[in-house]
């Protein structure tokens, strides 16, 4: 996906996050904010949030319009959240220290963006100066199925020192939907040639193996790893191993050779999904 048209997608989705919070979330955070206050600064608050809701309701001509505009904010919401992957099931917060002008919230979040699961906890601080708000994320513990993966882990484990949720959630959405594309793309090829496609570790694996049934003991591993560094970049690492008899490769030495460069060549040249699809057909024709 393009950086520049993710980041717009990524604005209009916390602008519109924000919103829907204003509009339903000021009481729930009243409740439970109220044990830091007297019960004089509640009743002001109260009274405050009174003038603050009638002066909503005139703005508008009717309730019905506001819920219709909140309705409508939803539905935006929920379709960008489908068209960039992630999915929030769970969201908790607590507040755990309130002034002024400092408070302290403890948050936890899970969902998944495409077929990966997330669960992230962690704790902001925000400050506000007069008219400037500021936020740090401390305290950041982060879970992912796929952190066994050694370069995962080093990228979670850098983001968690850092606090960076924004560059987490960039990142995440471009590495899952390689994730998610590498998965349908083996899926399609097995369906499509189930006779010559074998997915030894099923479509979460990270290879396929190619065999000519006419061919005893030639095959052909194709290694498709997803690399994310540190930094938060993808990129798609794919390689091709063949495994062939001995006497075949006696005789055909300079060709089986050959195989892997030129399938990084037609990788460059046509794209993942051609540069597969003419080794099948090159390996189904063999006899």
């Amino acid at each position: 996906m393009d950086e520049g048209l993710f980041q717009a997608y990524e604005d209009e989705i916390q602008a519109l996050e924000e919103e829907i919070r204003l509009l339903t979330e000021k009481y729930e955070d009243m409740r439970q904010e109220s044990t830091f206050f007297s019960d004089e600064e509640i009743l002001k608050s109260i009274k405050s949030f009174q003038r603050e809701t009638q002066g909503e309701t005139k703005e508008h001509e009717s309730p019905s319009d506001l819920k219709a505009q909140l309705e409508s904010l939803e539905t935006d919401l929920s379709f960008l959240m489908a068209f960039t992957g992630f999915h929030f099931t769970s969201h908790s917060k607590k507040t755990v220290e309130k002034t002024r002008n400092r408070t302290v919230q403890k948050h936890r979040l899970s969902g998944k963006c495409h077929s990966l699961s997330f669960q992230l906890e962690f704790q902001l601080l925000e400050m506000q100066n007069n008219e400037k708000v500021s936020a740090v994320v401390s305290d950041l513990s982060i879970i992912m199925e796929s952190r066994e993966d050694s370069n995962v882990s080093k990228f979670v484990s850098r983001t968690e020192e850092c606090g960076d949720l924004i560059t987490f959630f960039r990142s995440l959405s471009t590495y899952a939907e390689w994730y998610e594309h590498r998965r349908h793309t083996f899926l399609h090829f097995k369906a499509k040639y189930p006779d010559i496609v074998t997915l030894p570790e099923g479509l979460l694996g990270d290879f396929i193996i190619l065999r000519n049934p006419k061919v005893s003991g030639f095959e052909l591993m194709i290694v498709w790893k997803i690399h994310l560094d540190e930094e938060g970049t993808t990129t798609p690492v794919l390689d091709l191993l063949p495994k062939v008899p001995e006497q075949v490769l006696e005789q055909r030495m300079r060709s089986v050779e050959s195989i892997p460069g030129s399938f990084r060549s037609a990788l460059r040249l046509f794209g993942i999904e051609a540069a597969i699809e003419n080794l099948i057909q090159v390996l189904g024709s063999e006899k």
